[in-house]
């Protein structure tokens, strides 16, 4: 297995890497590979849209070809003051901001912020809740998920890598499979999505409604096997935390186990009266990558508890930029 894993250190070429928060087949390693890799000469550039429609567009042509006259023809054409990391925002509701120039990512005026489940209320909170209490969903039954809201009231900016940290139990199985989703929803509570491509028409509604989630956001997710939680202490950071995937370590009955989960990266804008929501489910939250797949059938049965406060002081961790 660890032939098939890129050795980043290997890459110290100039790169220009281009990513979005949407593709739910590509984000997460286009990220990773911008993080790990060596070379010292490398922009990122973070989109909003969907791949295509970005790399064809005239401007983002003409910004890749001075990349390449610059190391590979030698021009000296100012390439080399492009900031180093180019962000979006997105907004949910018309108003995206692109290309923000940052030296890094995150930028360096985010600070990874706690917002921890209080599982009386259903919301998160700043401060860990004091008095331990579960919430529970029976799989394959409706509901069959468990969410958290948080409202803002002023201008909250999410720019970086969101994770969860979850004490979970299983009952009446020996392991499970958990979908997380970080969504944004407007002052009402209803949920807020975009569309990444320009075809917005109604066969375009029908096949993204359950799947075909690299076309239409709906918001961060992530996904683990509870099962293979056992974190690589070599590459796992506080923001990211990275999964071995080298052993198995099944569930015992009434036990009760803490797994960090990475969501994929984000950047999204909340203004004051909107709310955030993290779902927690045993299914996929969004539904198959594109058109006509097969959905993935989880691996589940029984109940999925999860632990709050006291304890077991379950959180989501965000990146809240604070300028």
């Amino acid at each position: 297995m660890q032939n098939k894993i890129p050795q980043f250190e290997k890459i110290d070429v100039p790169a220009y890497v281009v990513a979005s928060y949407s593709n739910t087949l590509h984000t997460a390693g286009t990220f990773r590979a911008w993080r790990r890799m060596a070379s010292e000469d490398k922009w990122l550039r973070i989109h909003n849209s969907q791949e295509w429609p970005d790399y064809y567009d005239e401007t983002n042509t003409e910004d890749l070809r001075r990349f390449f006259d610059h190391f590979l023809k030698g021009e000296d054409n100012g390439w080399e003051r492009t900031a180093r990391v180019r962000y979006s925002l997105l907004d949910l509701e018309g108003g995206d901001r692109v290309n923000i120039p940052a030296e890094q990512f995150p930028p360096g005026d985010v600070t990874l912020t706690k917002y921890y489940l209080d599982g009386r209320s259903r919301t998160l909170a700043a401060a860990a809740p004091t008095t331990e209490a579960t919430v529970a969903y029976t799989v394959d039954s409706n509901p069959d998920l468990a969410s958290f809201v948080t409202r803002f009231d002023q201008e909250t900016v999410l720019v970086g890598y969101p994770k969860a940290r979850l004490w979970v139990e299983a009952k009446g199985h020996d392991d499970m499979d958990l979908f997380l989703l970080v969504q944004k929803l407007d002052a009402y509570g209803t949920p807020l999505q975009q569309f990444t491509v320009p075809n917005q028409g109604a066969l375009i509604q029908d096949v993204t409604e359950r799947g075909a989630s690299i076309l239409r956001y709906k918001g961060s997710d992530g996904r683990l096997r509870v099962s293979m939680r056992h974190l690589d202490p070599t590459v796992s950071t506080e923001e990211v935390p990275a999964h071995s995937f080298d052993r198995i370590e099944k569930l015992s009955a009434g036990g009760v186990v803490d797994v960090e989960i990475d969501l994929l990266p984000i950047g999204l804008t909340f203004h004051p009266g909107e709310q955030l929501r993290l779902v927690i489910s045993g299914r996929s939250l969004l539904g198959t990558m594109m058109p006509g797949n097969r959905e993935y059938v989880p691996a589940n049965a029984g109940q999925h508890i999860v632990h709050t406060g006291g304890e077991r002081a379950s959180y989501v961790q965000l990146p809240v930029k604070t300028a």
